[in-house]
């Protein structure tokens, strides 16, 4: 389900802005996992992409994700910000490992 909130933020060139997705609060034993012991989520809602890489002879690349496309991204990738009392992560595409369909 897509997110409805509307960001007055718009990403560069092959930039794209994450939401990410709540990590797991236990493991499949049924142990609880506190804040500290929790892995940074690698998995995010694409909020926002910009227009696209631009080559060296000048051509556009357009983006591959979409608004609203849930996606798989490296553990370290990216740059944490806030906004509006949320937190989201600027990435480039180029970071994004796979979108994650059905």
């Amino acid at each position: 389900m897509a997110t409805t909130t509307k960001l007055n933020l718009r990403p560069l060139g092959d930039r794209v802005i994450l939401k990410a997705l709540p990590s797991e609060e236990k493991t499949r034993g049924g142990v609880i996992l506190p804040d500290t012991a929790k892995e940074k989520p690698q998995q995010g809602e694409v909020v926002a992409v910009g227009t696209g890489k631009v080559l060296e002879n000048g051509d556009k690349v357009p983006m591959e994700v979409k608004e609203g496309q849930k996606v798989l991204y490296g553990k370290y990738s990216g740059t944490e910000v806030k906004i509006e009392g949320e937190e989201y992560l600027i990435v480039k595409e180029s970071e994004i490992l796979a979108i994650l369909e059905g």
